[in-house]
């Protein structure tokens, strides 16, 4: 296989695994953080059910307004969690994922990369 069909394999195992689970908004728009009250969500967050990452939670999603398929991941990095875990960006304009990367980069404790399908 070449690097642009193990691509294209990628992409098409997230939208099986997005196609095929729940997706569980808990932390609607509009929303502040449970534990951070100076973090509000400008995007709906939540988690594919019955799935696994390296949190031991669920897959994490973030699910803009546009048509509902993969479009973007988030790689990110958390230096006070000391873990690393993607984000799943499912139907997001591209003013949603600007608002998204800029959340994982805001602070000197999370880096995160944006990465386009």
């Amino acid at each position: 296989m070449h690097l642009n069909e193990f691509n294209s394999e990628f992409w098409k195992m997230l939208d099986t695994l997005v196609n095929n689970s729940e997706i569980i908004i808990d932390r609607p728009k509009g929303t502040v953080h449970p534990k951070f009250s100076n973090f509000l969500y400008k995007v709906d967050y939540g988690y594919l059910k019955y799935t696994a990452s390296m949190d031991n939670e669920g897959i994490d999603v973030w699910v803009g307004t546009g048509e509902k398929k993969v479009d973007a991941i988030m790689c990110i990095v958390d230096i006070l969690k000391r873990d690393s875990e993607i984000k799943i960006l499912i139907g997001c304009t591209e003013e949603e994922k600007q608002l998204i990367y800029h959340t994982h980069n805001e602070t000197q404790w999370m880096k995160g990369i944006l990465i386009r399908r």
